[in-house]
Parts: structure tokens; C-alpha cells; sequence
């Protein structure tokens, strides 16, 4: 019986280690796309990209889709995606749990290496500001983002939530979690009173549909967050990583597509792409280190002495993170 046990975990095995091989043979890789905005909107944005990045490298580049950010996460983590573009939050969740390395980063059109997490009401709405908002919040709707967005949920929950001592899941009548276009587009047709969406995806809302963005005000913006992440599993062949990211680079800028690859850019809010490492990742480390911290402080049911070693432990990490 135990013979028959390890035979059949040794096939498993084997069939793993043959359909990974099998992939590579077959030339596929597979590119995880969060979700921020329909399918459809992202496939039609990103797949000329892909399409092209299949020709230069010479391995078949195909689009991963996910109902949210953690279907791309784990999508990495088990090896269905290879690399992909994410945010700052889940491009850690991606290096602390998915063999996840970040490569390159977006750059916006403007030559910029950032965007903004905003909260947006109606037009007409009656609140002008995000205090106007939490001090009637007990009767408005509120629209969140995924639980793995920088701008759609971590930055807002610390810099409005957390710093005023807010829990916006008592604090509001109802809050829903959605991505950043139907956060804009319901509060554009007063579906909720407030909700909190990127600023590069009101761009494109600007873009697409200037008469949804004419229907929406902001009346919060968050500080600059690190432009997004690229990341690819840190397993990848040295060559093939190579490829990857000269293609990037230089998408865009050389080649005889260079014009039409800048006219895609355009489409995507983008100039180009730019080099870059896990370090981007730190202020979005160190904000998951203030909340962490925040939590340990008014947590009534730690005794003195395990509050203290679990803050020890946090300024400790805090402290490599000022370092590096």
C-alpha cells in the first residue's frame, strides 16, 4: 500500500514537473492583469501589448483575468501566471506570497511615476469635503475597492479611516466593495453617495466617457503613490527575464512600431515603462506597519508585556525599512 502511495504521489509529481516543462516547451507564458476595470475594458487596452511583447520575445504571451486582485496573486503563487501588472499592495502580497519580484514600473504621460487614491461624490452632492463625509456617514452609502488595492482600500484606510479613529465597516448605513470604474460610475449615477476610486482610472473615465466624469466631484486626494508595479515570478529562466524587460523598456520608445506601440501607451494613460525593484514597495510596508501598529495599541485583550514585544517587533521592521 505505501509502495502504491508513493508511486502515486511520485506521478503527481512527475505530472507537475512535465506540464511546467510542457509549458515552457510549448512557448506559453501567462500575463495576470488586476482587475480595476472590466474585463473586456483591460483586454482591449492591454492585448496589442501582449500580442506584441509574444513577437519580440518569441514566447506566446497570453492575458490572465481575475474577479479580483487575489485571483492574480494566487494565480502567480501556483505558477498559472508568470508575470503580470499589479498595484503596490498586491505586488507585495505577490513578493510575500507568489515568488513575485517587481521589474519595471508604469510611467504616466506626463513623464510622472505616480497616481492618487481619490474619494468622489456626486456633482450636487451636498459634501465638500471627506470630514463632511465621516460626520454624516452613518446615513450615506460608501464604495470601497478590493481589499488588495493601494488606492482603493490601504491608502484610504489608513490616511481617512485609520488616522481619524474611523471603522468604515460600522461607520457607514452600507459600504460596498467594487472595482475602481463602477465605484465611479455609481456615484456618477448616485447608485451610492461617496466611494473611493484611482486617479488613473478617472483619467480614462475622462477619456472614455467625459460626460459620466462631468458627474462626479472629488473631494479627497490621497499623497503621490509609486506608480504601478510590473512583477514577475522570480523563477522565470535568466533569458527569458531578459527579454521581458528590454521589451518593456524600450516598448515605446525604439523599433519600427515604436509610433503605434506610443499611440497604445496613450490608450492605457501610460508614456512607457521604467526599471525598477522591490525597495518601491516600502511606503506601502511601512503603511501596513502603522496599521498593524495602530491595531496592537488599542487591542484591550494583549497584556502589557505581549503588546510591548509585538510593538518591539513592528518598530524593529520599521526601522529596516527606513534602512533599506
Amino acid at each position: 500500500m505505501f509502495a502504491k502511495l508513493f508511486s502515486g504521489v511520485a506521478m503527481a509529481m512527475l505530472a507537475v514537473t512535465a506540464s511546467v516543462a510542457h509549458a515552457d516547451d510549448a512557448k506559453v507564458l501567462n500575463f495576470g492583469i488586476i482587475s480595476t476595470e472590466s474585463s473586456q475594458n483591460l483586454k482591449q487596452d492591454w492585448q496589442p501589448v501582449l500580442d506584441e511583447m509574444s513577437k519580440r520575445i518569441g514566447i506566446k504571451v497570453n492575458g490572465f483575468f481575475a474577479s479580483d486582485y487575489a485571483g492574480i496573486i494566487e494565480g502567480m503563487r501556483f505558477g498559472k501566471v508568470q508575470m503580470g501588472w499589479f498595484g503596490n499592495k498586491s505586488a507585495m502580497e505577490a513578493v510575500d506570497r507568489a515568488s513575485g519580484e517587481v521589474f519595471a514600473h508604469v510611467v504616466n504621460p506626463d513623464g510622472t511615476s505616480g497616481y492618487y487614491s481619490l474619494v468622489g461624490v456626486s456633482k450636487d452632492s451636498p459634501y465638500k469635503s471627506i470630514d463632511d463625509i465621516l460626520k454624516n456617514s452613518k446615513s450615506l452609502t460608501f464604495g470601497i475597492g478590493d481589499p488588495n488595492s493601494t488606492s482603493g482600500y490601504l491608502l484610504p484606510n489608513y490616511y481617512i479611516f485609520a488616522k481619524n479613529n474611523v471603522d468604515p465597516k460600522t461607520a457607514f448605513k452600507v459600504i460596498r466593495t467594487s472595482n475602481h470604474e463602477a465605484n465611479i460610475l455609481a456615484v456618477a449615477n448616485k447608485q451610492i453617495d461617496s466611494a473611493v476610486f484611482a486617479s488613473d482610472t478617472m483619467d480614462r473615465i475622462e477619456e472614455r466617457q467625459p460626460a459620466v466624469a462631468k458627474e462626479v466631484r472629488i473631494v479627497w486626494k490621497s499623497p503621490l503613490i509609486a506608480a504601478d508595479p510590473l512583477v514577475w515570478r522570480k523563477d522565470l529562466p535568466a533569458d527569458t527575464k531578459a527579454k521581458i524587460k528590454e521589451f518593456f523598456l524600450s516598448y515605446g520608445k525604439t523599433g519600427p512600431n515604436a509610433a503605434q506601440e506610443k499611440a497604445q501607451l496613450a490608450k492605457l494613460q501610460y508614456s512607457g515603462f521604467a526599471e525598477s525593484n522591490d525597495a518601491q514597495l516600502n511606503p506601502i510596508r511601512q503603511l501596513e506597519l502603522f496599521k498593524q501598529k495602530g491595531k496592537i495599541e488599542s487591542d484591550a485583550n494583549l497584556s502589557a508585556e505581549e503588546k510591548k514585544a509585538k510593538l518591539d517587533d513592528i518598530n524593529r521592521k520599521m526601522s529596516d525599512l527606513a534602512k533599506s
